[in-house]
């Protein structure tokens, strides 16, 4: 088998063979009526994005077909039901992304290769990033600018910018930051609130798509009792807050924690924090909640949480998953719940990147 990437099925192209499954695409010789062409200059050296070729509903069915093929192949689960499918601008729609820079360049690195590619601009980030990344491009030939900084990422909510060095041989001044304003502590508005989000914070980097997210994952939970795993600064405890008497909130950074009390306060609701990885706080805790929603890292959930949620056995388990391999693996370990129903959510548009909220329920129930 070989892997060739920037090709669409049914097109006649010649390749570069390498010393690994890999091959590079060198020339497509008869191409595919649904070929696009890209809107980026830099599509095929520039390594974020895989899919700017192909039309967005075509990447949208494709990411389906892989959703269900990582299902089969990873949980040995066939799924018979529709998968829903909730998307938003192919374009503009990043909130964050991380620039490299080498000497007086900055960029993205190239596919698979430490080879750094110089942007002037990203179609997939949102302006207010783009305008910074300019910014940059002019303030890296000042003398002022760091040279041992090597990375650099950027977070907006169009209005604020938040700039944090994502690579750096030493600490950063905060004269640095002030020159270029940014703002060390950024509130993310939404539908639901305004979230403080701190350097070391996560939040989802879909501008177009976080109330869909959470009113997807949510759903019409209600109860008296609700997990939120991985809760990062609260993007789903706060509005869960608003529905369930009691909500415990799992998270182990520290700088998530402090931005989730700050956020929880802000809205006027109560959720019980509790600053832990996942896993050790699920061994110590034997209460039966009414909702567990669980949203992991790419590396999934584990052996050992997936253990702990088959002893709980809450009668709704709802999981946001980055990664569909990690899922299916998680899923086929969740012996004691069945899958209700999948959405695949679009955070990611012209990448193989894909978002999915399983909704499950206890077999007993």
């Amino acid at each position: 088998m070989i892997l060739v990437p920037y090709v669409l099925p049914g097109e006649l192209a010649s390749i570069e063979v390498g010393e690994d499954v890999h091959a590079a695409l060198a020339n497509v010789i008869e191409a595919s009526p649904d070929r696009v062409a890209p809107p980026c200059p830099y599509f095929a050296r520039c390594g974020g994005c895989h899919y700017q070729h192909a039309p967005y509903e075509f990447q949208l069915a494709r990411k389906v077909e892989i959703l269900r093929e990582q299902l089969r192949r990873v949980g040995k689960i066939d799924y018979p039901g529709e998968i829903g499918i909730v998307s938003g601008p192919p374009l503009g729609y990043r909130n964050r992304a991380q620039f490299h820079i080498a000497g007086k360049r900055i960029g993205y690195r190239a596919a698979r290769s430490h080879e750094l590619i110089d942007v002037a601009e990203c179609p997939i980030s949102s302006p207010r990033i783009n305008e910074i990344l300019k910014l940059l491009r002019e303030r890296i030939h000042d003398p002022r600018f760091p040279r041992f900084v090597h990375s650099i990422e950027i977070f907006t909510n169009e209005n604020e910018v938040q700039i944090n060095a994502a690579e750096a041989d030493r600490p950063v001044a905060r004269t640095f930051y002030e020159w270029m304003g940014s703002t060390v502590a950024l509130d993310y508005p939404t539908s639901f609130g305004a979230f403080r989000v701190s350097p070391r914070s996560f939040f989802q980097v879909n501008r177009f798509l976080v109330e869909q997210l959470v009113e997807q994952a949510i759903g019409d939970a209600v109860g008296e009792t609700a997990l939120d795993l991985y809760a990062g600064v609260g993007l789903f405890a706060i509005p869960l807050a608003r529905r369930f008497k009691n909500v415990i909130a799992v998270e182990s950074g520290s700088a998530a924690i402090r931005d989730l009390e700050v956020n929880a306060e802000r809205a006027n609701v109560e959720v019980n924090e509790e600053q832990a990885q996942v896993e050790n706080f699920l061994m110590g805790f034997d209460r039966k909640p009414d909702f567990v929603l669980a949203d992991p890292p790419r590396a999934g959930l584990g052996k050992s949480v997936v253990a702990s949620l088959n002893r709980l056995a809450s009668p709704r388990l709802t999981i946001v998953s980055c990664d569909p391999a990690t899922l299916a693996r998680d899923l086929a370990g969740l012996n004691q719940y069945r899958i209700d129903r999948l959405t695949l959510i679009d955070l990611f548009p012209q990448t193989y990147h894909l978002e999915t909220i399983a909704h499950l329920v206890a077999i007993s129930v």
